[in-house]
Parts: C-alpha cells; sequence; structure tokens
C-alpha cells in the first residue's frame, strides 16, 4: 500500500484546482479573533443573511424539557425523501441558521429533502457543553417525530467546521442513549481534537476559539469536546471532506484513521490546494465537493444506508 497526500487525492480534481487558483490567489485568508474585544468587532461586521426564497419556516422544537430554534426549509412540491440536520460553523462562536439558508435552501430543492439548521447556543457567552446539547435536542426531536412530521425516518447529519465537531458529538450522544437515527453523516473540515494533544491539535492550540468554547472544562479530551478521542464503534458511514491547504487537514486525517480503525465505513475526500472553508466558495473546487456531498446524502438517504 502507498500511503501519501499525492496518493489520497483524486488525479481528475488537480484540473479544478487550477481552474480555482485565480480566486485563491486574489484571496487574503482570514485569521480568528484573539480575545473578546476582536470577537465584538468580528460579530458586529458580519453582513446580514442573504434571504432565501421560499424563507424558511422558524420553530422551536426540542426533547427532554429544552427547546431549540430551528429553521426548516422544505422541499418544493415533492413528498420529503429524508431531513437532513445541518449544522452551521463559525468557530464555535460565530454563526446563525439564517446564514445557512441559501445553501440549505438549494439542498432542499436539489434532493428533495427537508433541511433542519439548528441555532445552536455560541460561546463564550455559552461554552461547551450548551452547543452540544441544542444539537442533540434537535436530533432527539427529529429521531421522535421525523415520521409524523415530515412522513420519512431517513436522517442525515451535515456539518461545517465547527458545525462538523458538534454532529461527530451528536452522533456520540445518540450511540449512548442506545438509538441510531442517522443514516449518514457529512463533515466537513472539522476540528476534532480541541485538546491541543495531539499533533494535528497543536497546530491550533493558541486560537482563542479553543477558549472561549471549552471554558472551564477540566479534560478537553472528552469525547464530547474532542471526537477523535471517542469510541467510535457502532457509528453511521461518514463522509469527512477537507482540503489540502487546511490547517485542520491532519485532524481529518487522524479522524478518518480512528473512524476506519473503529469499522466505520468512512470516506475521506481531499481537495487540493483547498483551504478552510473552501464549499462555499465560488469555485470549481467547491463544485464539485457541493456534488459529492448531494451524491453521498442522495444515495445513503434512498438506500437506507
Amino acid at each position: 500500500m502507498r500511503l501519501g497526500l499525492a496518493h489520497l487525492v483524486d488525479p481528475r480534481l488537480l484540473p479544478l484546482a487550477e481552474q480555482s487558483r485565480a480566486f485563491y490567489d486574489g484571496r487574503v485568508p482570514g485569521r480568528g479573533p484573539s480575545g473578546p474585544a476582536e470577537l465584538d468587532a468580528l460579530r458586529a461586521a458580519v453582513p446580514v443573511p442573504v434571504p432565501a426564497d421560499p424563507p424558511p419556516l422558524t420553530e422551536l422544537v426540542g426533547a427532554d424539557g429544552h427547546t431549540v430554534p430551528v429553521r426548516i426549509h422544505l422541499p418544493a412540491g415533492v413528498p420529503p425523501a429524508g431531513v437532513v440536520l445541518e449544522l452551521h460553523g463559525g468557530g464555535f462562536y460565530l454563526g446563525s441558521a439564517a446564514a445557512s439558508d441559501v445553501r440549505n435552501r438549494r439542498l432542499a430543492d436539489a434532493l428533495g429533502v427537508v433541511v433542519a439548521s439548528v441555532d445552536y447556543r455560541l460561546a463564550p457567552e455559552h461554552p461547551w457543553p450548551a452547543a452540544p446539547d441544542d444539537c442533540a435536542s434537535v436530533a432527539l426531536w427529529l429521531a421522535e417525530h421525523a415520521a409524523d412530521r415530515f412522513g420519512t425516518t431517513e436522517l442525515a447529519l451535515l456539518g461545517f467546521s465547527a458545525g462538523s465537531t458538534l454532529a461527530a458529538a451528536t452522533l456520540l450522544r445518540m450511540r449512548e442513549r442506545g438509538l441510531a437515527p442517522f443514516r449518514t453523516a457529512v463533515l466537513q473540515f472539522g476540528t476534532f481534537d480541541l485538546s491541543g494533544q495531539t499533533p494535528a491539535g497543536r497546530r491550533i492550540a493558541d486560537e482563542y476559539f479553543l477558549d472561549a468554547y471549552a471554558g472551564a472544562a477540566a479534560d478537553r479530551t472528552h469525547p464530547d469536546l474532542s471526537p477523535v478521542y471517542a469510541d467510535l464503534t457502532g457509528l453511521p458511514p461518514v463522509l469527512l471532506v477537507v482540503g489540502a491547504e487546511d490547517v485542520l487537514l491532519e485532524d481529518n486525517l487522524a479522524m478518518a484513521g480512528r473512524l476506519a480503525a473503529a469499522g466505520v465505513d468512512v470516506a475521506l475526500s481531499i481537495y487540493p490546494e483547498a483551504p478552510h472553508g473552501f464549499t462555499v466558495h465560488p469555485t470549481p473546487l467547491a463544485a464539485a465537493a457541493t456534488a459529492e456531498i448531494d451524491a453521498w446524502l442522495a444515495a445513503h438517504l434512498t438506500s437506507g444506508g
């Protein structure tokens, strides 16, 4: 077996990287805030989300007495083929379900699915375990009510950056309850070691979002915070999507290895020359990744896993 980054990248993607270089050559890489003051300034500068057409339903849903705001996009004119639970990104301290409206509307129409996006609580005002508590409550609500509400029990998880970390934690929480409601999960460039103890984790150990999110947690290797340390057996099929230039590449390689060792059906897709968050950039690489994610979700929601 030959194992190296060049062997892990689909060679058919290389021309798309060349076509995407113009966008990245003119793009100044962003960075996260270094503390609360910079976070406040960053939040103030976030533009108003572009509205989707038609707009989503907005509801409070949950389980075990805990309710959470969600935005629900229904497919137009067709019975739902499934429900995708979407968890947005933003470093645990930025982002909103509304910011994903246009992408979630597209997904609902492209696959004929319901897309439910969680407005989980943000750090540092609400540190761990607030966000995974919110995501798990909505997951439980779907497990209990998707059939009656949407006419389907075909469920999938879709995470973006911090949302992928939360998606992994949600899968683990469901399994600990003896539940397996999700047919699959797609995890886009998540961070899976927040402890800074693995080589991958040490690459981001000085990032403010770690302190903002983990708060006063005594052990940041807790699987609910850092899923790479979890017992990963019994999880559904997982697609990991990450760019070769992402600072989290090594984290995703480690997570893919641990999932595979646990017997999980895992696919790892590495996109050449792509940075963090690339799937929302206006590039051929992003279009290819979106098509791959759509195909993966459609296949698992229609085949029963």
